[in-house]
């Protein structure tokens, strides 16, 4: 016995015909062709779904209309009327395409990059001329993946599901594991935060994915915390990377770390003459302002030999012990082997 089909699957067959229709569908010819329809056990049953199913797709704003033969008006069929149905022809001039070029390339997790780079070229195919120039080149915004922790929080977010993880904390380096009601997932300065409501410290909390260590686990079930009110999501995301302003002085090769570049600032009352450092003969002076220095640090480490901080030592300090715990990554793999 064949498998009933389920109504949406008949509503969406019910579209397909009426839109690849030559001229029109009378209800016989929607009976007996339609999958689904054939189901109907009687001619009233039929009447009840077919009504019912226009008007869902009338509600959904499909405009469906109905056109009666010239010679007979009795006979009624029925058709998507194609013009009011099809979306305008999409033209993107360079400049937007661009601008959808730099979002792409936010996401450099496997999971969504696939489908952002296939998006990305089919819109290409329809925007303005192959040879234009995008006007927001050299303008390369730049998330680092989330790393296996990203997909599962995803799904937690939207699910109002709690989760379990190792977290390695900043200032202290304790690591821990921590229970987080899930709020929101922040890009922020070339990482991914996870802003939520952390159970044992009964507030809210933020949590950067690149310092999360194994897995994340869901715990409980879904819908099991209620959504934040937007006054308290607000004084969490107020309070992430809270502290007192200060500034860094970086030398920065030129043309390369646009993203602290573009956050410059005047040099600071005090500062010393760097004139003579050797290290400014071929780099840039540039003094960006910051508030958690963890999270300028992990910045900076991205853009490798590029960027090298010269003040406050904090932050020096703090780049350079990420940038000999990268460099030891793999004596641990070499050695096994």
């Amino acid at each position: 016995m064949a498998a009933q089909i389920a109504p949406a699957e008949r509503l969406l067959n019910l579209v397909i015909a009426l839109v690849n229709t030559a001229g029109r569908m009378t209800k016989e010819q929607v009976r007996t062709s339609v999958a689904g329809y054939q189901e109907a056990p009687s001619d009233d049953a039929f009447e009840r779904m077919f009504e019912r199913d226009k008007d869902t797709l009338r509600d959904l704003g499909i405009p469906i209309l109905t056109v009666t033969d010239a010679g007979h008006g009795d006979d009624i069929g029925y058709r998507v009327d194609l013009d009011a149905y099809a979306l305008p022809a999409l033209e993107l001039t360079a400049a937007e395409l661009g601008v959808l070029a730099m979002a792409a390339q936010v996401w450099q997790d496997q999971a969504v990059r696939a489908d952002t780079t296939r998006a990305l070229t089919k819109l290409r195919a329809v925007g303005d001329a192959p040879e234009s120039t995008d006007l927001v080149a050299g303008l390369a915004p730049r998330v680092r993946a989330g790393g296996g922790a990203f997909g599962p929080l995803v799904d937690a977010v939207q699910a109002r599901q709690a989760v379990r993880f190792t977290y390695r904390a900043a200032t202290t380096g304790e690591v821990r594991e921590r229970t987080v009601e899930p709020w929101k997932l922040l890009a922020r300065r070339g990482g991914w935060v996870l802003v939520g409501r952390d159970r044992d410290r009964d507030a809210s909390r933020s949590f950067r994915l690149s310092r999360m260590e194994g897995s994340v686990r869901t715990v409980g079930e879904p819908g099991s915390f209620t959504a934040p009110s937007a006054d308290e999501l607000a004084e969490a995301l107020q309070t992430w990377g809270s502290g007192p302003e200060r500034i860094a002085t970086l030398a920065i090769l030129p043309e390369r770390a646009s993203a602290p570049r573009a956050r410059a600032v005047l040099a600071p009352p005090g500062e010393p003459d760097r004139s003579g450092d050797p290290v400014l003969a071929q780099r840039d002076l540039v003094h960006v302002p910051f508030r958690a220095e963890w999270e300028l640090a992990e910045e900076l480490v991205g853009y490798g030999d590029a960027v090298v901080v010269l003040a406050p030592p904090g932050l020096r300090q703090s780049v350079l012990h990420l940038l000999r715990t990268a460099a030891t990554l793999d004596q641990g793999v070499d050695g096994d082997g």
